[in-house]
């Protein structure tokens, strides 16, 4: 009988909180210790993650020394995804707030996701995306965000202003012409969608189901960037 086992513990910075790490048979699980037991991660349904990776690098792959920005490792699914999509000649790089998901990822984690870590288009950048954004201005062809449960369904506070008007700003800031902005969410959100139009972006709603065709369907927006957004 499958039960869960407690891996490792990954505190947040600044946050007081940690990150839990179960294995469950075959699988991985990411939590929020004390939290209400919901899962943040899971290794066997991660095709949301999968498209956010996936759809914006699509876009973006034919140009030349593409440069993308991935916020958020969590289980390297989304990282993966991206440097599937784009050429020899792409860079990738991802922020990581924890240290501690950094490590799970170049250990228990890295087989299952095919070790994006290693590929040598990959950055890693142990730091907040947010300070990665405002040092980075018409820096990215692409940047995908995956944070928290999204704009809705926030788990740290201090990353509400990822998903404000200001956030977003900096986001288009950091973006090159003709750049995409992908969000990741656990559920759909109306009034996020304003702000994205607010920020200058043409924004689809795609829903992608987290495995297979079947059960739970996330929310990714696919913003692409208005001509003359950015001078």
């Amino acid at each position: 009988m499958k039960r869960f086992v407690l891996i490792g513990t990954a505190p947040i910075p600044e946050n007081g909180g940690a990150l839990c790490l179960y294995e469950y048979g075959e699988d991985f699980i990411i939590k929020i210790q004390g939290g209400s037991g919901n899962q943040l991660m899971n290794t066997r349904m991660h095709g949301s993650e999968d498209a956010l990776g996936q759809i914006p690098c699509r876009k973006v792959a034919s140009h030349p020394q593409a440069r993308v920005l991935v916020g958020g490792l969590g289980m390297g699914f989304t990282l993966a995804a991206a440097l599937k999509a784009l050429g020899a000649d792409a860079e990738v790089q991802v922020a990581e707030l924890v240290p501690g998901v950094i490590e799970w990822n170049r250990g228990p984690l890295g087989e299952k996701a095919g070790h994006p870590l290693s590929d040598p288009r990959t950055t890693l950048l142990n730091e907040d995306v947010a300070a990665v954004l405002a040092r980075e201005p018409g820096g990215y062809d692409a940047i995908m965000l995956d944070v928290d449960n999204g704009p809705e369904g926030l788990t740290q506070k201090v990353n509400s202003w990822l998903y404000s008007l200001d956030g977003l700003n900096a986001c288009a800031q950091a973006l090159r012409p003709r750049g995409v902005l992908a969000v990741w969410s656990a559920s759909a959100d109306r009034a996020f969608s304003g702000r994205l139009a607010r920020a200058g972006f043409r924004a689809e709603e795609v829903q992608v189901f987290a495995h297979g065709n079947k059960g739970t369907r996330h929310t990714i927006w696919i913003a692409e960037l208005l001509p003359g957004r950015r001078s």
